[in-house]
């Protein structure tokens, strides 16, 4: 059968892009379909974003910390027009880069909307179809809001960058990656953060002293951070009543009526009522609580491909789903969901369909990093996943670091390895620090290459460093 395609694409973020690319560079014929904006959720709403707003939420620190070793500076303010501005410029020329690299690579791109009419044929917006020999779906995630009454009153991730003002005072409801970064990075521009979540501690998932220490830190720096805490009820403050003004933001903050005027592009000011029994209006709400794999609409069931709960698409170890000529790669497939892993499934895809070597998608052994302040680097194992597998011993060092400890700063890092006793092995290594992502990246490296404590023994520290507690740490804290 003739084909118009060898290739389809379906989404044009990292990972779609990424495997359009090489597919053609292959000699493929390919195309590409993107309903919104080339880049996807990294480049346009999500990691190249959100890390812009995290250098612009550290220099305020970073000039307080500054006045300690000698310098002076006029009173600073955080202006977020120009700031914006320049962010969505930026968001503008990476995506003409995107544009630029497919237009390049012979990929023929379709600025509109596709779906899956049958295993070979896909259906865009305008009533077009084209057929193609596979069909890659990387159509990504979207964030969510919890099924509560009034939730349409609260913001989610995406609205974050496109505010017309920042408001004063938020309440960011979620414990994970995205609430927790945000918290900081709110709070570090002049927001006043509250952020409530519904478990026993933050950042679920990752290592229990590391984010110990994140949220002793986000509390130390100002952020009013409540645990086993969540929504009871929400709705606009003018709906509220008299009796529950005097709930609202700090008197600095506020408007004549005692709560913050609400700040345009904001759904505020809501009041809330917390399941603590606190009463409350903030100018703005963000709902950090949970994405969802991007499979809405788009004929995957019809065409035989199996959507596991929640949404995502069902794939083996070579990204194949049930219907042996559509793939799917990152987010809409719920495995490990990271811009690079995404980026990884399309290559190997395309080495697995387009260069005959088969070739599985290796998850193991991810270094990724949350981008709080400090930051939180891992790779492998947690404490309390590793030792429920074999004995481990831990190696752990916490300390104020020079450049904070000069500032009489209460800030503190940590370092810590998770070594198996058996083959001594580094299972998991956690950094909290300044930078931690950096430190991460390149401790990566020798973790996924299986290196022992040992390997990390005979490495000379580099001093005066944070991270040659790393190679320095001789004698566990515990063994379990």
């Amino acid at each position: 059968m003739d084909f118009d395609y060898d290739l389809f694409v379906i989404g044009g973020g990292s990972g779609g892009v990424r495997a359009a690319r090489t597919a053609a560079a292959t000699g493929a014929s390919v195309a590409l379909a993107e309903e919104s904006r080339l880049g996807g959720t990294c480049v346009i709403r999500g990691c190249v974003p959100k890390k812009l707003m995290v250098y612009a939420s550290g220099y305020g620190e970073m000039a307080e910390e500054a006045r300690a070793y000698g310098w002076e500076f006029g009173e600073g303010r955080f202006d977020w027009r120009p700031f914006r501005e320049k962010l969505h410029a930026e968001l503008d020329r990476l995506e003409g880069v995107y544009g630029r690299l497919l237009d390049g690579s012979g990929v023929e791109v379709y600025d509109r909307r596709a779906k899956i009419v049958d295993p070979h044929t896909v259906e865009l917006a305008d009533g077009g179809r084209k057929t193609a020999a596979h069909i890659l779906v990387a159509t990504g995630g979207r964030p969510v809001r919890p099924d509560m009454k009034n939730a349409h009153l609260g913001m989610v991730s995406d609205d974050v960058f496109d505010l017309d003002e920042l408001p004063k005072s938020i309440l960011i409801v979620g414990g994970g990656y995205i609430a927790c970064e945000f918290a900081c990075i709110l709070h570090g521009l002049g927001v006043e953060v509250t952020q409530f979540y519904r478990g026993a501690q933050i950042l679920r998932g990752f290592d229990d002293e590391a984010r110990g220490l994140i949220a002793d830190s986000m509390r130390a720096r100002g952020i009013d951070l409540h645990l086993g805490t969540n929504i009871v009820e929400m709705c606009p403050e003018a709906e509220a009543g008299d009796s529950v003004r005097h709930h609202g933001t700090d008197s600095d903050a506020a408007g004549a009526n005692g709560v913050a005027e609400a700040a345009p592009g904001t759904k505020g000011p809501v009041w809330v009522k917390a399941t603590n029994g606190d009463e409350k209006v903030y100018d703005a709400v963000l709902f950090a609580t949970g994405r969802k794999p991007n499979t809405d609409g788009l004929g995957l069931e019809e065409a035989g491909v199996t959507l596991a709960r929640g949404g995502a698409i069902e794939v083996d170890e070579y990204s194949q789903t049930d219907c042996p000529s559509i793939y799917a790669i990152g987010d809409v497939t719920d495995r490990v969901n990271l811009t690079p892993v995404a980026i990884r499934e399309g290559m190997q895809f395309v080495e697995t369909v387009f260069k005959g070597n088969p070739t599985p998608v290796d998850h193991a052994l991810i270094p990724s990093a949350v981008f709080t302040q400090p930051e939180l680097g891992t790779i492998g194992l947690t404490e309390e996943a590793a030792r429920e597998i074999e004995p481990v011993e831990v190696y752990c060092s916490s300390f104020k670091p020079m450049q904070s400890a000069f500032a009489e700063s209460p800030e503190r890092v940590l370092m810590k390895l998770v070594v198996s006793v058996e083959t001594r092995k580094i299972l998991g290594c956690h950094i909290v620090a300044p930078e931690a992502g950096e430190m991460i990246q390149l401790a990566g490296i020798a973790v996924k290459m299986g290196a022992t404590k040992e390997d990390f023994d005979r490495t000379v520290a580099v001093h005066p460093t944070m991270a040659e507690e790393i190679v320095t740490m001789r004698e566990p804290v515990r063994r379990s």
